[in-house]
């Protein structure tokens, strides 16, 4: 796909990977659009990128979805490329009590149900531009888990399931579909985590991952998993139960944690 000259909506676009990509398409020469929950986040991006758009918007309401794709199509008829970014990723002890069911799938309502409701409103919008694109940011997680997120693993599971699918209906359609998954990434994603939950796991810096992910868009490369999101690919289709030990090395620790 092309990487300039787009109309660009990034969901989560005000901190972490969403504003990095806000960041960098901004200087390919792109018109962009954030979203997100937290107005005060949004204020700060359009601080440090004054030609961004930023709508306050929630993936994880439907009535907030519909109100954001009736004002972004009316104000950018042009917009043609929808990033799929927000997400929250929680560790998770699955010994806790029972009480706060609603609050468990927290992250299956921003992080599963989110994308695809977004995908749901805005594809009539964008299979009638010239070219679009959809792009869904899974994980490396997506391919082998991490067991002290138990949920977040599975929500992006089931879009990199989803985004396959969606890849197949579309193929007739001027719309492509990518799925970008992220390796270990230095943002607030991981500030409820202890460092040695991702102890020997080096991560990638933002800026670094974005740029990769620019080129694999550039390059039409539908899966673009950088540095060890790869390795989980590979590992994940080869040797899958090495793969969950290896990343299970954190749960004795959190366990231990919950007893004392």
């Amino acid at each position: 796909m092309r990487t300039s000259g787009n109309t660009v909506l990034i969901t989560g676009g005000g901190s972490g990977i969403g504003f990095e990509l806000a960041r960098q398409l901004q200087a390919l020469g792109n018109t962009v659009i954030i979203t997100g929950r937290d107005q005060a986040r949004l204020d700060a991006a359009k601080k440090l990128l004054p030609q961004v758009h930023a709508f306050k918007s929630d993936v994880s309401d439907p009535k907030a979805i519909a109100a954001l794709q009736k004002a972004v199509t009316k104000q950018f008829p042009a917009l043609n490329v929808l990033v799929n970014n927000a997400g929250v990723m929680r560790k998770i002890d699955l010994h806790a009590g029972g009480d706060g069911l609603d609050d468990l799938t927290q992250e299956v309502a921003i992080n599963l149900e989110g994308p695809i409701r977004m995908v749901q409103a805005f594809l009539p919008h964008l299979k009638a531009q010239p070219a679009a694109a959809i792009i869904n940011v899974t994980s490396g997680l997506a391919f082998v888990p991490l067991p002290i997120a138990p949920v977040y693993c599975a929500t992006k599971a089931g879009l990199r399931s989803y985004t396959q699918s969606l890849r197949v209906q579309l193929k007739r359609t001027a719309v492509g579909v990518f799925e970008l998954a992220p390796p270990l990434t230095q943002t607030e994603l991981l500030g409820t985590f202890d460092p040695q939950d991702m102890k020997g796991v080096p991560a990638m810096p933002v800026a670094t991952l974005v740029k990769a992910a620019i080129r694999g868009l550039a390059k039409d490369q539908r899966e673009i998993c950088p540095a060890s999101s790869n390795m989980l690919r590979w590992m994940g289709r080869l040797a899958p139960g090495l793969g969950l030990a290896m990343l299970s090395g954190s749960v004795d620790p959190m366990l231990d944690h919950a007893k004392a």
